[in-house]
């Protein structure tokens, strides 16, 4: 201030300047605490969002589909189980760490006169205080002397990440979660490398104030959190991809046994599970269209015919695989060669097959006799007479039915012949959307849209009600959908992108028209964002 004496005016201005300068440093400090007081708060609702989405979501997905499939899911539920508990314990054992901290700091959550939320302010002293963080992790308040409370904590992060890298190590679908245990659970540094030479314990709370220790504790419990989410997202992302990938074959082919001399028909070739992937190639026929192949039919005699060829498909690593197929038909007579000829006729009203379970409708005839006095029995089946010459067959078990059909000729001469046909269950029913299984349309009309199923080129008449379904976006795990609505998704769908493709699988139904028949896992819609 001003040289020589000072007058009583001039001290009291150099005393209020001192305490200005004392108040604007209380109130930065007071600042700061508040700014890292929020972030930790912050950090702590994070925490229970991800345990909340971990519990209501990627767990009961996990633990259903162990249920559902326990052949590919019950293991990874148990050892998921296990880690989870492992967890739970070192995120109680922070949270009581940081409860600790608080009492020896005289921290109050609650302010005693207003009975409200205490305001940082209040609690600066304590939030500032580092000498509980100290003697709680050093003995002594020597640095180079941590505690058994130290000690304790260290081997409950060790306890986590030894059972991942022991459990996951060797699986290389769960890589990333073995490295980031590796990375976050540790209470040391990258091949030893401290950044100022101190330990990671003395970097994290030796001197370190209140509002510091409980800040890295909730680092330590997020952490600890969003591996667990990893571990979720990664089982189930693992397994849903193994079990829409295809991993049986079978070469199909869908044409009728017999057909009348001169008509027209052909025969329809596929693989299944069914697919119109570039990389499968059918020979043996004369076209191929959305990954079917078609072939005109001989029809230009009577008697037996045979088609055959190889549906190649080549995989992700370039192999090429094989599945033969063939399928044996007959020319029969038609209506002009049957005024000619005589005997006994059967014929399927709707199918070259019996479906198993169903009313297969069968008309029988003896040319030139009354229709109404022929008889059909089929052991093993259900025979109803439905009218002259016509009954509804309903095949149980096995794998073929013999229809013996009965009757008087024109001549009075009492005839029988036996009709052997093959059975066949349910086919597999076909997930769409707006009547397709393969989609494109933008990311904002997916929650517009209704998942529905059907069975494609079926005679009978079915109906289905849609359930429940399994919603995979790209990079998460997939989401149970209760209902037939992908509405109720517009939440997880908002933030997709051109080029992303979502799939629905799962898909759980409800049959009309299939009496009781179990029905085989319903096909995968896929949809291409635009």
């Amino acid at each position: 201030m001003a040289k020589g004496k000072q007058t009583p005016r001039q001290k009291m201005i150099n005393l209020m300047y001192l305490v200005f300068i004392a108040m604007m440093a209380l109130n930065i400090d007071v600042e700061i605490i508040r700014s890292y007081y929020d972030s930790t708060t912050a950090l702590n609702e994070t925490r229970f969002l991800t345990e909340q989405k971990n519990e209501d979501i990627f767990e009961k997905t996990l633990e259903a589909k162990a249920q559902q499939v326990p052949d590919t899911y019950a293991q990874p539920w148990e050892q998921y189980k296990v880690m989870r508990d492992k967890i739970n314990v070192l995120v109680a054992s922070a949270e009581q760490i940081k409860t600790t901290l608080k009492k020896q700091s005289e921290f109050k959550d609650i302010d005693p006169k207003t009975g409200k939320k205490a305001e940082v302010s209040e609690n600066f002293a304590a939030l500032n205080n580092n000498e509980a963080t100290t003697a709680y992790f050093f003995n002594d308040g020597d640095e180079t002397k941590v505690s058994k409370n130290a000690d304790e904590l260290k081997r409950k992060m060790d306890d986590v990440r030894a059972y991942i890298v022991n459990t996951f190590g060797a699986n290389p679908q769960l890589l990333k979660l073995v490295e980031r245990a590796n990375k976050s659970l540790i209470t040391g540094y990258a091949n030893g490398k401290s950044p100022n030479g101190k330990t990671w314990f003395q970097n994290k709370f030796y001197n370190q104030p209140l509002i510091a220790a409980i800040s890295n504790l909730g680092i330590i419990q997020n952490d600890a959190r969003n591996i667990q989410s990893d571990a979720l997202a990664l089982m189930l992302q693992e397994k849903v991809d193994a079990s829409i990938k295809f991993n049986q074959y079978e070469a199909i082919v869908s044409a009728p046994s017999d057909i009348q001399s001169g008509k027209q028909a052909e025969a329809v070739v596929m693989l299944g599970t069914y697919s119109n992937s570039n990389k499968i190639a059918i020979s043996g026929v004369s076209r191929t269209e959305n990954g079917k192949g078609y072939l005109p039919l001989n029809t230009g005699g009577l008697g037996e015919r045979t088609i055959s060829g190889n549906i190649t498909l080549t995989d992700a690593t370039g192999k090429a695989q094989q599945f033969p197929f063939t399928h044996t038909y007959n020319v029969i007579a038609g209506p002009q060669q049957v005024k000619l000829e005589k005997g006994l006729l059967l014929s399927a009203d709707k199918m070259n097959v019996m479906y198993r379970g169903l009313e297969n409708p069968v008309t029988g005839s003896i040319l030139g006799a009354d229709n109404a006095k022929l008889s059909l029995s089929a052991p093993g089946a259900v025979v109803k007479n439905t009218g002259k010459g016509k009954w509804n067959v309903i095949p149980t078990t096995g794998t073929t039915v013999k229809l013996t059909l009965s009757g008087t000729d024109p001549t009075g001469k009492t005839v029988s012949e036996v009709f052997e046909y093959r059975i066949k269950g349910i086919p597999k029913p076909q997930g769409q959307i707006r009547g397709k299984s393969v989609n494109f349309m933008p990311a904002s009309s997916i929650g517009n849209q209704i998942v529905t199923a059907a069975l494609p080129d079926f005679d009978f008449p079915v109906s289905f009600t849609v359930n429940s379904f399994i919603l995979k976006l790209p990079g998460r795990a997939g989401t149970m959908i209760q209902g037939n609505s992908l509405s109720s998704a517009e939440g997880l769908i908002k933030n997709l992108r051109p080029g992303d493709v979502v799939q629905i699988y799962d898909i759980k139904v409800t049959a009309t028209g299939l009496g009781n028949q179990m029905l085989k896992e319903l096909s995968p819609v896929t949809i291409n964002v635009q």
